[in-house]
């Protein structure tokens, strides 16, 4: 019940009614990324190209989506990485979604929102002035 409800009046807790019955009429499930994201494709989007879409494992967020699929959910690519055999080089480093606005944010030091002391001004900038 409460899946149903969450789905009925929200829209960022993974799908929402009307995508789960427009998946269910007209959806074919393509493949699955590592973070549990399903992704599907089914008719056709007003440019005339097959409609993709992702059904969100959690919290809608787009970052979440990894680059092999980001490169064919915006029809970059035609196949799908889940028909593909690809391995990741050893320098690459996994997809991780975007933490901006989250705790896991990147604060540098200094910041004003770490809970660290900000260093003492040490007097040793001056500003510039137009003419100096």
């Amino acid at each position: 019940m409460k899946t149903f409800l969450l789905q009925f009046f929200t829209w960022w807790n993974s799908q929402t009614l009307g995508t789960r019955l427009h998946t269910w009429r007209f959806g074919k499930k393509v493949g699955e990324d590592e973070a549990g994201n399903v992704y599907y494709e089914g008719g056709i989007d007003s440019e005339g190209r097959t409609r993709r879409w992702v059904i969100y494992r959690d919290y809608s967020e787009a970052s979440k989506i990894p680059p092999g699929w980001h490169g064919w959910i915006h029809h970059r690519v035609d196949a799908p990485p889940s028909s593909e055999s690809y391995k990741a080089r050893e320098w690459q480093k996994p997809h991780r979604a975007n933490l901006t606005g989250t705790p896991g944010a990147y604060r540098p030091q200094g910041s004003i929102l770490t809970n660290q002391h900000r260093p003492q001004v040490t007097g040793d900038y001056d500003a510039w002035t137009p003419g100096s």
